[in-house]
């Protein structure tokens, strides 16, 4: 394989896998190699030292880049924007950063010269086809590497093994039986216990959500702002995206709000057992669900609702860069276009609760709407509507009834024609 590159560009974690493709990119590849790495606010540590690491495990070059406010305002917010969950549960807290991270290193690759990027995506996840698609989307004249469809290390002894053959610095604690992926949105659990879907998840696995049985005893009542769709201050507090996320991140992590378990079909074909943990995210999407509720007419919020699961899909398969998405989030932007305003929301060991919303543009009149006396809604024209509503199954009703009718009437006899 030597030869075939010059120039990688590396999507750099700092963990074992990722710290032994840069001497195995140079040893087989024979090409040098430059990281990157996409500072998605993955946590405490997560990121620190990692130039150095990378420096030292042969890369001629390291590059970290602060993307939390990028990662919030393109890509995760517009996503809750439009509405999309992944079958029901999941808020696609991987699936909006891949997209990001594949058109950074395209522009690196672009930057530092480089003809090829590689990553460190299993062949049987979903980021490998995220991070690739991205990529073509951006420069399909890239070459593209994958040491997991190519390698021949099949464990975490093998990786170590090698890591020390070739003096790449390791992390001398033990590795966590879980795959886990963090940044600002969520944090993903996967592997370990959970490959069996009748177990339950240990409550030492999550890490920036309380249990809702050891939360607070007493609920916290807290008000989301928006404006067109867009989660902008707290308590009437203005907010960059970053600040109000990490805010919520925190208080409504520590009431138990935004773990979800399920089993999702991945788009390689198998399923597979995810616990996600959005603290945040969860408090946004449902604030957001209770504010369109008063400012979007019925039928544009049913079609939302359509809208909402196509780019979902979408945004999972990892087709964020095509035509059809940047149509359907075009739509979701005019759409939320009236929805401003604030909800006033409930945590409370686990939930998270609308208990109050209002809007300048709300479309919810009270004087309409109430069971007491008014003097703006005549009952009786109700009758009229209901009879054209209902016509086509009075018809349907009517040739039943016509056809059960002749079939009750006996056949003439040979006799009575005579």
């Amino acid at each position: 394989m030597k030869g075939q590159i010059k120039k990688a560009v590396l999507a750099y974690s700092g963990g074992l896998d990722t710290s032994v493709i840069v001497p195995w990119l140079k040893e087989n590849y024979g090409c040098d190699v430059v990281t990157l790495t996409a500072d998605l606010g993955q946590g405490i540590g997560e990121t620190a030292g990692l130039e150095a690491k990378a420096l030292a495990s042969g890369a001629c070059k390291a590059i970290v880049l602060d993307l939390k406010q990028e990662f919030l305002d393109d890509y995760a917010f517009p996503t809750l924007q439009a509405g999309a969950v992944y079958e029901g549960l999941y808020l696609l807290g991987t699936s909006t950063a891949r997209p990001l991270i594949a058109k950074k290193l395209v522009e690196i690759a672009h930057q530092e010269g480089a003809d090829a990027v590689a990553h460190g995506c299993t062949g049987k996840g979903n980021d490998q086809v995220r991070f690739e698609l991205g990529v073509k989307a951006h420069d399909p004249t890239l070459k593209i590497v994958a040491p997991w469809r190519e390698w021949s290390i099949e464990s975490r002894d093998d990786a170590v093994a090698y890591a020390e053959a070739h003096g790449v610095p390791i992390m001398s604690q033990k590795e966590s039986v879980y795959s886990r992926d963090a940044n600002i949105w969520h944090m993903s659990h996967e592997g370990g216990i959970l490959e069996d879907p009748w177990a339950e998840p240990e409550q030492s696995m999550f890490c920036i959500s309380a249990s809702p049985e050891s939360a607070p005893d007493e609920p916290q009542i807290l008000t989301v702002d928006f404006e067109h769709g867009l989660p902008v201050g707290l308590d009437g507090v203005p907010m960059s995206s970053v600040e109000l996320l990490s805010t919520l991140n925190e208080i409504a992590g520590a009431h138990g709000v935004g773990r979800a378990d399920l089993v999702e079909n991945r788009l390689v074909g198998m399923k597979s057992r995810g616990v996600y943990e959005t603290p945040g995210g969860t408090v946004l999407y449902a604030a957001l669900q209770g504010l369109e509720s008063i400012c979007l007419d019925r039928e544009t919020l049913h079609y939302k609702l359509l809208v909402s699961q196509k780019t979902a899909e979408l945004v999972y398969y990892g087709l964020w860069f095509t035509p059809l998405h940047a149509a359907l989030q075009a739509f979701a932007a005019e759409a939320m276009k009236p929805v401003t305003g604030a909800v006033r929301m409930k945590l409370y060991k686990g939930s998270a609760t609308v208990v109050g919303r209002k809007s300048p543009n709300s479309l919810y009149r009270e004087d309409f709407a109430t069971f007491g006396a008014d003097n703006v809604y005549n009952q009786s024209d109700a009758e009229g509507f209901i009879n054209l509503f209902g016509l086509p199954l009075a018809v349907k009703a009517l040739i039943g009834r016509e056809s059960e009718e002749s079939a009750a009437v006996p056949a003439p006899t040979p006799a009575s024609v005579a």
